[in-house]
């Protein structure tokens, strides 16, 4: 155990270091998915070595579980949708002492599979440990992400074995009017990273009746630039000429389209909005919507962290750790 902390923990330092191998590992990765950008890829790096490898955090999170003694085999299934999005899977996976077969997804495998590399390189143990496959075959476990789609076959697949499944998720923001400038600058982070393709990503403002959306269209040209991605253009394109169509009244800044819609879900370079009466009701209603990833706001999430999760923050709010611990 205290070897593969010190691992990570080495592996934080060479994240952050920027040193060629891990710059060249970075630049390969954008070309490989037209959505990477180098910005959001150094924005994950740093995510990932200041909220995961640092070994204070490691071991304060470690001391809630009790690593088993017994090793199974663990087949994990990666979604691809932001930069090394599966990290925190195989962080668990790899402290727990599990054997981990590990299913890439093509859109995201550059990253994960250079810092895998480099642990072996430090460590050559950790390549009986960790093996990167195509197929998961004979697992003890699994652990799969995808869409909802995807999550019926893993379903029919995995189902006969412990499992965590997860399918489509996503984040909205609660407002009450009284925010400030810089509160929804933060706020367009949580809107803008990724392109919105993350399940921290917020795709749903809730507002009061009486509010006002001027000051926030005007701070969130923060991010007009991504309209300069030829990707995110064509969908705020192919967006803008539907609503336009169908007389849907539309919000824009440009770079982002605003409609009125109750589903927390929303396309790329769209985000819905809808009005509450009662914020007690309302989050109460948003806490028990399994749709939900995180809540964005004053009392919640605070604005500009929503793709900062700790540790503990589980995807699905499922305790991966300790299903891993369980098995």
């Amino acid at each position: 155990m205290a070897r593969r902390i010190e691992l990570l923990c080495e592996l934080g330092l060479y994240m952050e270091s920027n040193g060629l191998g891990w710059m060249d590992a970075q630049d390969r990765a954008v070309q490989a998915n037209a959505w990477f950008t180098p910005a959001h890829v150094a924005l994950a790096t740093d995510n990932i070595a200041t909220q995961f490898l640092q070994k204070d955090k490691l071991e304060a999170w470690i001391a809630n579980y009790s690593i088993p003694k017994g090793k199974k085999t663990v087949g994990i299934v990666m979604a691809g949708n932001i930069p090394l999005v599966g990290f925190h899977d195989f962080l668990c996976g790899f402290v727990s002492g599990h054997k981990l077969l590990l299913k890439l997804s093509s859109k995201d495998e550059v990253l994960l599979k250079h810092l895998i590399d480099k642990l072996t390189e430090w460590e050559p143990a950790v390549s009986d440990q960790v093996i990167i496959a195509e197929r998961l075959n004979n697992c003890d476990a699994y652990i799969a992400t995808g869409s909802n789609n995807t999550a019926r076959y893993f379903e029919q697949y995995f189902g006969k074995y412990p499992h965590i499944i997860r399918s489509n998720r996503t984040s909205v923001a609660v407002l009450d009017g009284t925010e400030t400038d810089e509160e929804l600058a933060m706020l367009a982070d949580d809107v803008y990273m990724y392109y919105g393709l993350g399940c921290r990503n917020v795709t749903q403002l809730c507002v009061p009746r009486d509010y006002n959306f001027a000051s926030l269209l005007q701070v969130f040209n923060k991010h007009n630039d991504y309209a300069d991605l030829n990707k995110y253009k064509n969908n705020y394109d192919y967006h803008l000429a539907i609503y336009l169509l169908n007389r849907v009244p539309y919000m824009s800044n440009e770079s982002l389209l605003m409609v009125e819609n109750e589903m927390p879900f929303s396309a790329v370079s769209v985000l819905h909005y809808k009005y509450y009466d009662n914020k007690e009701q309302l989050t109460e209603q948003l806490k028990n919507n399994p749709e939900i990833q995180a809540i964005i706001g004053k009392g919640f999430v605070p604005f500009g962290d929503s793709q900062m999760p700790a540790l503990s923050d589980y995807a699905d709010g499922v305790d991966t750790m300790a299903f891993l611990c369980g098995l």
